[in-house]
């Protein structure tokens, strides 16, 4: 071993003291859900501190069995569901000290065409490295679906590839005990699990970079432009022609070599501006904007944002609001064309107004919320209008009582504005 060269992971470095407080410290900051046991994070860290020492003793002995992951179904952008396998947040510990020794062995080898979870590289790099692709001629993408890749990962490669590095019996049984943790449904019953490596434990993004690294490898001996995210493929060429062969061969190779389905009715080629990578489309020039899906799930969050039926103070609205919006831009202000939400600004303000229109619910709380915002006069006959709301919401009565700047004042705002001002 040269002085450059990770010592290969045991089990006995998995669970040194330093290790396996660094894990704890992530998994105790990323919070997150109770797993089967119905332990949050802080009583899970009162079960640590009473029995540590019992639990170091059951996994030095290799009688440490994870429990059964928690299955949580949550909604797609497509309208379809992704299944999520939850650990117990003890399980997570465990997973986070292993990706903490598993993650330096392969880090140095992984492709730099990959950028799904991996240290220093975001989304935000694998779109501009495809902008890259499409400025240099190859406007053309591959787009390759893998379908339900967590659920499919086949268990003996997998395990055959993270043995290539670690040589470690009592971690691979470890890892291998982990992979085959059934998963528990929503009505009670337990699962077995045979494939697959769910997602919503830490050690999953390691592992799945693990099993895809074989494909980045070929693509690369090919010579091929490509970027990977996790599970999302795009490759880049210069025609269409050499896009569809690229399409049918590549398919064939990870259905043959890495035993995974390829989903052929998601699958396809096309021109950049046609597709969507991340979110966003690149157009033929290479610019970056947002993907129309992106905009239509922004809308359906507006509309649910701004439900006047929601419980809630308008102080809590404003930071729910602030929540979701600052985060949101903070991932889509990449796009470099941005009228597709810039459009959207004077539709999201009328979806306010309505709100807090329909939260005065009748004439005299109306006309009381009126005066406070200065009205005077006839107008003030708004009030008793039996217009319907979204109506009401873009009179110039209602603009002229909650005005853009009153409504920024109070803190509902729109990023891409007081960026811009």
């Amino acid at each position: 071993m040269t002085a450059k060269e990770t010592p290969p992971a045991t089990l006995q470095d998995v669970l040194a003291a330093e290790n396996l407080n660094e894990a704890w410290a992530k998994v105790e900051a990323n919070a997150g859900a109770a797993g089967v046991d119905g332990r949050t994070v802080g009583q899970t860290a009162e079960l640590i501190l009473a029995d540590r020492e019992e639990l170091l003793k059951l996994l030095t002995t290799g009688r440490y069995r994870p429990e059964a992951v928690k299955a949580v179904d949550i909604p797609k952008a497509n309208g379809g569901v992704r299944r999520l396998g939850i650990p117990t947040a003890l399980d997570r510990w465990l997973q986070q000290a292993i990706h903490q020794k598993l993650g330096p062995l392969w880090e140095p080898e992984f492709s730099e065409h990959s950028h799904g979870f991996r240290p220093n590289r975001s989304a935000h790099d694998a779109v501009r490295a495809a902008q890259a692709h499409v400025k240099a001629g190859k406007s053309h993408v591959v787009d390759i679906d893998l379908k339900s890749f967590f659920d499919h990962v086949n268990h003996d490669r997998l395990m055959h590839l993270v043995g290539r590095k670690v040589r470690d019996k009592d971690l691979l049984r470890l890892i291998g005990e982990m992979l085959r943790a059934p998963m528990r449904l929503p009505d009670g019953q337990e699962q077995a699990r045979r494939e697959g490596t769910p997602q919503g434990g830490p050690l999953s993004p390691l592992l799945a970079n693990i099993y895809l690294h074989p494909l980045d490898l070929e693509l690369e001996k090919r010579g091929l432009a490509f970027v990977r995210y996790a599970d999302d493929i795009a490759i880049f060429c210069a025609s269409a022609r050499s896009a569809q062969r690229v399409l049918e061969s590549v398919t064939r190779w990870i259905e043959s070599e890495l035993k995974l389905p390829v989903n052929r009715a998601k699958s396809g080629s096309g021109p950049s501006d046609g597709t969507a990578l991340l979110g966003f489309r690149l157009e033929k020039d290479g610019t970056i904007r947002l993907a129309p899906k992106s905009v239509e799930k922004l809308k359906d969050q507006v509309r649910e944002l701004w439900d006047a039926r929601q419980s809630l103070t308008s102080e809590e609205l404003r930071e729910q609001w602030q929540r979701y919006i600052q985060g949101w831009w903070g991932y889509f202000r990449l796009a470099e064309k941005r009228w597709d939400v810039t459009d959207l600004s004077g539709w999201i303000r009328r979806h306010m107004r309505k709100c807090f229109w329909l939260r005065w619910h009748h004439p005299r709380g109306r006309l009381n919320a009126l005066k406070r915002l200065n009205l005077k006069g006839d107008i003030l006959g708004m009030a008793s209008s039996r217009k319907g709301a979204w109506a009401i919401a873009r009179h110039w009565v209602l603009t002229s009582a909650l005005k853009n700047k009153t409504l920024e004042r109070y803190g509902f705002t729109l990023p891409w504005e007081t960026a811009a001002t």
